[in-house]
């Protein structure tokens, strides 16, 4: 496919760039003060990685990253669906306080236009990140380092000022929910955000199937690298890939595959083409001599949607559920930590989750001062370079207000997927796939996760509910 060219590409970001960040952080990256580049995919399952056990869809270089890396078994995403996922990972907070804890809010917020896959179109409520909300942008930002993000942010609402680069971000480069049709159609975009200016790919003009997005957003990650490879970066790259509409043309990895169905050839080609996209990345970081102060970690939002090919890819690993449920199937997600000659080859059991994330990069790039009151994670950042941290003795906890909640502790995890219904228990080191609901067995212990849940939980007018007066057990275990 056509690729603009790479010094247009950086002549033109360049001119779109913030004056105050030209100047900032001349200090160059080193192996203990790295740039740090954090990948995310977008509804890919815990299992749909050659290296978390699918021996059918190809990534072998996400693969390398994991083999010569820390893979995480237990990492946990901020959420099961987007933008709360999103809102953790950049706020450090779980969604018991965050700002925003669902796609859509029932009170407040902006009312806007929602296209579905289907082009059916439905006005909704949404809420937004505002001005005092503390991104990561913002932490690692103080420290002297240059922040971009390169494509998803769905933290934007449908107010035009809250994107990317009115909330911490140096750079923009992607699509924003305010302006619905800056992702149409979705992977071929016509339109596109530089900043506040809104550009046009041509090649993808008249529906022309020429530039897919995730070629487009690479292009912008290997830009932005190149203008600041003499200063400390941070980038977060936020594929689209593999959300739906699973909308690839080139198949040809698993053209050969005669028992998939269409949906799981382009489905598993846009987790391939994503993997393809992510080794350009690495090889051009290669090319610079920065790959060794370079920090790469790799993610997924959330678990794979109900219409991934679930059952034929086994895109969920075997766990129950799937996107938009608080089951392991939609919150646990692969994370990959990558740094040649300081992150040690490694797979870690310990449970972390998104809002870990900001506490963790805070400590690695000397912007703890920075950090905002009130955040949920933790630092992890010993885990990354071979040290011990206890982190599994701390509640892990999720929410939908009113629908659904979650929380985990150790083993144990209590969890409801249905508002008004009793919380159910799973010992999750012996019952990873939440079969055996032992709440009547283990009364106490619900009592006392219900209870520490119930503490996260905090007002919010974009979510107003009534106390939660379901019963925290079975009738037996009352």
């Amino acid at each position: 496919m056509k690729t603009l060219n790479a010094t247009r590409l950086i002549a033109a970001s360049m001119a779109l760039m913030p004056q105050g960040a030209m100047g900032r952080g001349a200090q160059k990256a080193t192996p203990d003060r790295p740039n740090v580049i954090f990948i995310l995919a977008d509804d890919m399952g815990y299992g749909d990685l050659h290296c978390y056990g699918n021996d059918r869809v190809k990534t072998p270089n996400i693969d390398r990253l994991a083999d010569t890396g820390t893979r995480f078994t237990q990492c946990y995403a901020g959420s099961g669906i987007s933008s709360p996922s999103r809102c953790a990972l950049m706020t450090g907070k779980n969604t018991g306080s965050t700002r925003i804890r669902d796609n859509m809010c029932t009170a407040k917020g902006i009312t806007g236009l929602k296209i579905s896959p289907r082009g059916d179109t439905t006005i909704v409520r949404r809420a937004n990140l505002l001005p005092e909300d503390t991104t990561l942008a913002t932490v690692v930002g103080s420290a002297g380092y240059r922040t971009c993000l390169v494509n998803k942010w769905h933290l934007d609402g449908y107010d035009p000022g809250a994107a990317p680069n009115h909330r911490g971000f140096d750079e923009f480069y992607g699509w924003l929910i305010s302006t619905v049709y800056s992702n149409d159609p979705y992977y071929y975009p016509y339109w596109r955000f530089h900043g506040d200016s809104l550009i046009n790919i041509r090649e993808n003009e008249h529906d022309a199937h020429v530039r897919h997005n995730t070629e487009i957003s690479t292009d912008d990650a290997i830009a932005f690298i190149n203008r600041n490879r003499k200063h400390p970066f941070f980038l977060y790259l936020a594929y689209d890939a593999p959300h739906e509409p699973y909308n690839i043309d080139d198949t040809s990895w698993y053209d050969d595959e005669g028992d998939w169905t269409m949906t799981t050839k382009r489905y598993a080609s846009l987790i391939t083409h994503m993997d393809q996209q992510i080794g350009r990345l690495l090889k051009e970081l290669d090319r610079l001599k920065l790959r060794k102060n370079t920090l790469v970690i790799f993610a997924s939002d959330n678990g794979a949607a109900v219409m991934a090919p679930l059952k034929e890819l086994n895109c969920n690993a075997g766990f129950r559920g799937r996107k938009g449920q608080l089951y392991e199937g939609g919150i646990r997600v692969p994370m990959i930590v990558n740094q040649p000659g300081k992150v040690p080859v490694q797979t870690l059991r310990n449970t972390v989750y998104f809002p870990d994330i900001m506490p963790t990069l805070a400590a690695l790039t000397g912007s703890e001062d920075a950090l905002p009151q009130g955040i949920n994670g933790m630092n992890i950042l010993p885990l990354f370079y071979g040290d011990k941290v206890e982190t599994d003795n701390r509640l892990l906890y999720w929410e939908f207000p009113g629908k659904q909640r979650a929380g985990r502790k150790g083993k144990w995890k209590a969890v409801t997927v249905k508002a008004n219904q009793p919380l159910e228990l799973y010992n999750i080191d012996e019952d990873m796939t939440e079969s055996r609901n032992l709440a009547d067995q283990y009364p106490d212990v619900l009592r006392a996760l219900d209870a520490e849940m119930r503490l996260q939980h905090h007002p919010s007018e974009n979510w107003p509910i009534e106390e939660d007066t379901a019963p925290s057990t079975s009738p037996k275990g009352e």
